[in-house]
């Protein structure tokens, strides 16, 4: 009977790299910095400054989106299915 680690598809070591790397950062950092673009938004509209308050503004769900990521890798990274250990069929 195949286990899941062997009928799975290896990640790429840049995949792996990269989720090494996210796993490190909070998850409040990306929601903290969606919040912090949406009000340099604000207030770059408040002030008149029209044209690139949109442009910081599509940086909020960019973050958030980058959060769920974060999470995602936290919670079910392939690092799980990396080790030697083999997953119930």
């Amino acid at each position: 009977m195949n286990t899941y680690s062997e009928t799975k598809s290896a990640e790429g070591p840049v995949a792996r790299a990269i989720e090494k790397q996210t796993s490190r950062i909070p998850s409040d950092v990306f929601l903290w910095a969606a919040l912090g673009f949406l009000g340099v938004s604000a207030l770059m509209r408040a002030a008149n400054r029209r044209g690139n308050e949109s442009l910081i503004a599509q940086l909020a769900p960019t973050f958030l989106l980058l959060g769920v990521y974060n999470k995602l890798v936290k919670v079910a990274g392939s690092d799980k299915y990396d080790r030697a250990t083999p997953i119930p069929a």
